[in-house]
């Protein structure tokens, strides 16, 4: 994830939703004050927030004005 003033890596349970393609230069919102841990042997230095209804995900995400690393309030 480019979070404007650093990159991370989040691992997540999304694959079965979203290709790798769909999600490049989506803006998402995201848990950053987490502690890093290793989910399925890779580290996760956050979390990625989608809502989900009779199985079907989709990612909390903001305007695409906004600038990467903008804090929500």
């Amino acid at each position: 994830l480019d979070l404007g003033y650093e990159k991370r890596q989040v691992v997540s349970g999304i694959a079965k939703h979203y290709k790798p393609e769909e999600l490049v230069g989506k803006k998402v919102i995201c848990v950053t004050n987490l502690k890093p841990v290793k989910l399925r042997g890779e580290l996760s230095q956050g979390m990625i927030l989608a809502g989900e209804e009779n199985g079907t995900l989709s990612l909390a995400t903001v305007d695409q004005t906004l600038p990467n690393g903008t804090k929500v309030k």
